[in-house]
């Protein structure tokens, strides 16, 4: 089938890469960037010059796939090509899009036609290679129409045990891609999934902290370690109960630079977890780790907050504990 794309950065050049790699699909292309449109229209897509030129180049029904940051920019994309689309074409968001947001701009869409399909896109830039985790929110037929393209970009089965008693569920879940509901249930999915890899990596961070620190000049003697910690990375991912592609990304890296001294410890959150912490609120689900997982990522971005200096005040004005001096 034909897809177009909008939105070549690395995600997105790689979703029409995939695309045409492994499902032999017609990709049309366009992005701010002629470069980045050139090197498509190289490896065989069709490059456009813009949206409009972009929606003559494809036929009837179309489908347009966009890839860009969560806010203005998909935002105006997507009024963009509702008011050159037509009736029976699709408008997939596959970015990290607020699902709210997609409720809002399928009933707009509505109107004219024009289905809305929200994809919840999980696989980053190894995606390519591995294939994508796709939550998929939009109307029953309309995705089962899409359903060669989402087969093409899904991991597959791979070598996966199967999961007992399974029998008789949705079998495009196995291959790495599930039909999730109604429009926004796809990004409300992956909005979870992001919320749980938030804690998921807290808890790596801290684990690996105190190996690191084991060895601390506050222990006595006795009780001190000086642990390889590159190497129980690597140990922990053969035969433990706690490996993830999380840990595979960890070992990689403390075996390129033991120290991390190549990276700053500054951590940016994109958004998810604070919709899913607000999702929590919503429903009254308590959500400890992951709240604390995200206030971890702000707690990152400052060498020391008002709030450690209070700490400090009280601990100085009760107890006359003083602060270390900076060396």
């Amino acid at each position: 089938m034909q897809l177009a794309v909008v939105g070549l950065g690395r995600m997105g050049a790689n979703i029409a890469r995939r695309a045409m790699a492994q499902g032999g699909h017609r990709t049309v292309v366009y992005d701010k960037s002629p470069d980045a449109v050139a090197a498509l229209a190289r490896e065989g897509a069709t490059g456009a010059t813009s949206l409009e030129d972009l929606v003559t180049k494809l036929q009837a029904p179309r489908t347009v796939w966009v890839m860009l940051p969560a806010g203005p920019i998909t935002e105006t994309t997507i009024d963009a090509l509702g008011g050159l689309l037509a009736k029976d074409d699709v408008v997939i968001d596959g970015g990290n899009t607020f699902w709210q947001d997609d409720v809002r701009r399928a009933k707009t869409l509505a109107p004219r036609g024009i289905h809305y399909v929200d994809v919840g896109t999980s696989g980053g830039v190894w995606g390519l290679e591995r294939g994508y985790c796709m939550m998929i929110g939009g109307d029953k037929d309309v995705v089962a129409r899409l359903d060669p393209l989402f087969k093409a970009l899904a991991p597959g089965r791979g070598d996966i045990p199967a999961t007992p008693a399974r029998e008789n569920r949705d079998p495009r879940v196995e291959q790495g891609y599930i039909h999730t509901g109604p429009v926004g249930s796809g990004h409300f999915v992956k909005m979870i999934h992001n919320g749980i890899e938030y804690g998921l990596m807290q808890a790596y961070a801290e684990g690996f902290d105190i190996l690191k620190n084991a060895n601390s000049a506050a222990l006595p003697p006795a009780h001190r370690f000086d642990l390889d910690i590159a190497d129980i990375a690597e140990v922990w991912r053969r035969g433990s109960v706690i490996p993830s592609w999380l840990l595979d990304l960890t070992a990689a890296a403390l075996a390129r630079h033991p120290t991390l001294d190549n990276y700053s410890g500054y951590v940016e959150d994109s958004g998810e977890g604070r919709w899913t912490v607000n999702a929590a609120i919503d429903e009254a689900v308590p959500a400890e780790v992951l709240t604390a997982a995200l206030y971890a990522r702000f707690r990152s971005r400052r060498e020391h907050t008002f709030a450690e200096k209070i700490l400090s005040a009280m601990r100085a004005g009760f107890g006359g504990h003083k602060e270390p001096t900076k060396s």
